[in-house]
Parts: structure tokens; sequence; C-alpha cells
């Protein structure tokens, strides 16, 4: 028996941007910077040319959704209006995905994912104390606040589709996916939990007994989470250590020398032994301490990525070549999804000419 995938049967066209979709690249464009284009292919079309957004067209009025990642105006300027899209395809879904807001002081300028969280002030919270604060990579702008918060509203407009057949426009914006993201520091800022300056609170580097520790193999490194009593009591057994040579200053950040003295004590005794005996200790014991793994590694390891759900009534995709990745070519797969899609024919519905993919008139048949 054949499971369907949870999306079976979406039509999904992306022009190449960030993003089963056809994916619609430039002319003349080398391959794919993304790597994350497993189950994509590819059409390459010049959208100058008026046959190419005809072409565009005709496909985007058997769509499902379609993925905007260009600045405000790109589309509009091309005839390609949200407006024009739905008029011809009322159950279209299109997403809109800019870096900053549509709407707001920053909305014609160019940016990048630190830019983008630097002013939704999720950038301020992040690194140690007294130092410039430290992004981390381009996980929380680009990845967390734009693809998969843009993801989530392709689904809420999926759904309200499948209740009244209508169609829609799903904004989403990098800044506002962020700022989503920093909710609860962002409410807490005025709580004992996050009220005190970035580097210094209880989950961002601050508390000695929710932070990483180097190992004695220079490099290496645990994470200790014991927040909770019995978690704390648990890391004391494993490190060998009574609560009066840890907390001889108390617990409390207020008590001014508590904190430092406990990091001082702690990251002393982790160097005493290297992390492989370190996990030996603390593997069967209930102290929220686990190694800090390298992607080298897990790799080495075989460890196995997997999709981030598991659904038991339909099937996930797999995840394809995990430690590789996949760089799609232009052009890759777009014949067969013309032919899937539109039931065209190369040759007599599309000519590919200098690799670009041209709509033919039924008069200009070349059968």
């Amino acid at each position: 028996m054949v499971v369907e995938t949870p999306l079976s049967g979406l039509r999904v066209v992306e022009l190449a941007g960030l993003a089963p979709v056809l994916r619609v690249d430039r002319p003349g464009q080398a391959d794919s910077s993304d790597i994350l284009t497993s189950y994509k292919s590819s059409i390459t079309l010049d959208l100058k040319n008026k046959s190419c957004i005809g072409l565009l067209q005709s496909l985007l009025g058997q769509a499902d959704v379609f993925i905007d990642p260009y600045r405000p105006g790109v589309l509009e300027r091309l005839g390609l209006s949200p407006t024009t899209l739905l008029d011809a395809n009322p159950r279209l879904i299109v997403v809109r995905i800019t870096g900053y807001r549509r709407d707001g002081p920053y909305k014609d300028m160019a940016g990048h994912d630190i830019n983008y969280l630097a002013v939704s002030g999720v950038l301020s919270m992040l690194g140690p104390n007294g130092q410039p604060p430290m992004p981390p990579a381009n996980l929380l702008g680009d990845y967390a606040g734009g693809g998969l918060v843009a993801f989530a509203g392709v689904l809420l407009a999926v759904i309200h589709r499948g209740a009244c057949g209508e169609g829609q426009v799903v904004e989403a914006n990098m800044v506002d996916g962020a700022s989503y993201i920093g909710t609860i520091p962002r409410l807490r800022q005025k709580e004992p939990v996050w009220n005190a300056p970035r580097g210094t609170n209880l989950l961002d580097g601050g508390c000695p007994y929710y932070r990483c520790y180097e190992c004695q193999d220079d490099g290496s490194f645990v994470s200790v989470g014991a927040l909770e009593g019995p978690f704390f009591t648990q890391l004391l057994k494993g490190l060998e250590l009574s609560p009066d040579q840890v907390v001889q200053h108390g617990m409390r950040r207020e008590d001014k020398a508590a904190w430092p003295f406990m990091e001082a004590t702690l990251a002393r005794r982790f160097k005493q032994k290297t992390r492989k005996e370190w996990e030996r200790i603390f593997g069967g014991i209930d102290a929220c301490v686990s190694p800090v793994l390298s992607n080298e590694e897990l790799e080495s390891a075989g460890y196995p990525q997997r999709p981030m759900v598991h659904l038991t009534k339909s099937a996930s995709l797999p995840v394809d070549s995990p430690w590789k990745g996949r760089r799609l070519k232009a052009g890759d797969g777009g014949e067969a999804i013309l032919r899937q899609w539109m039931g065209w024919k190369k040759g007599k519905e599309f000519d590919i000419t200098n690799g670009i993919y041209v709509e033919l008139g039924a008069t200009q048949s070349k059968l």
C-alpha cells in the first residue's frame, strides 16, 4: 500500500530564492547555492521575456502555492501582482517572504540575517556579557524566523482553503518571525529570569548550572542544565562534590559571590576529566548533563538525520543526503514537471532556447 505524504498533490512554484517544489531559475545561473533542494525540480525562465512570463502565468493558473522571495514591488513590475494572480486562480496561495517588514522604515533596504535579528530585538539578547552581541550563524532569521514561519503560514492558508475554497496572500518577514521566536525572553525581561544584562541571566549562559564547561581534552565541552533541585543534587554526585564545596555563598544570582564562585568550582572540576569520562559518569544519571557533539562527530558515528516530525497516518519525506545536501542544477526535472502538471510536451507547448523554457502558442507548434 502506498502511503501518501501529508502535502501530496500540492503544486508549489518558487521563484529562486530561499525555499516537492518547482523552482524558477534565472538564465545563466550557476548551480544553486541553496543546499536544501531535495525533492525540487527546476525550469529556467527569463522574466524579462513576455513568452516566459506567459509560461509562468500558465503554471500559476494550475498551482496551489507560489513562493515569492523578492523585495517588495518586483512581482508588480512583472505584471504578477497577487491581485492579478488571484483573479486568474482564486485558489492560489501566494507566499511573500521578505527580510524586513514590508511597511517598516527598512523595507527598501538590503539586509541579511544579522540585520533582521538586530532590528527585531533578538540580537541584543545573544552573546556574552560585555562583548558585542553574537549572531547564531543565520539560523534564527533565515531558517527559523523566515522559512519555518512562512511554512506555518502556508499550512494555515491550506487549512483555510480547505474550509472555504479560497486562496490568499501569506506575508512573512524575518523580523516578525524572529521576534515571535524571542517572545518568552521579551515578555520575561522584567522578571528575575531575564532582567539582568545579556549573558548574566538564568538561561543565557550566566547561571553556572545552566551553561557549558570545557573538559580536560581541549575543545571538548559538556552542557549542564541542572536547574531543578533533584538534578542539581545528581550533578554534584556525578562530580563528586559536596554542597559545601559548591554553594558556600548560596545559589541565587542576587548573592553576588554565589554564581562566580560556583562557576569557577565547576569549571575546575570539569577540566579534570575528558569528555568521554564525563559521558560515562553521567550516562545513567538524571543530572541534565550531556556532551556537546560536533557535526563531524555525528557524521562519523553514522548518526541518522530524520524529519523534524513523524506522523502515524501519513508518510514523511526522508532526509536526502543528510550530511551533504543536494544542490539543484538549473533546469533539472523541469520537463517532467511540465508534462505532469500541464500535459505539455517539448516542441509542442514549449521549447527550450539557450537553456530557457519558452511557451509556444497553438499556431507555433513544432510538431
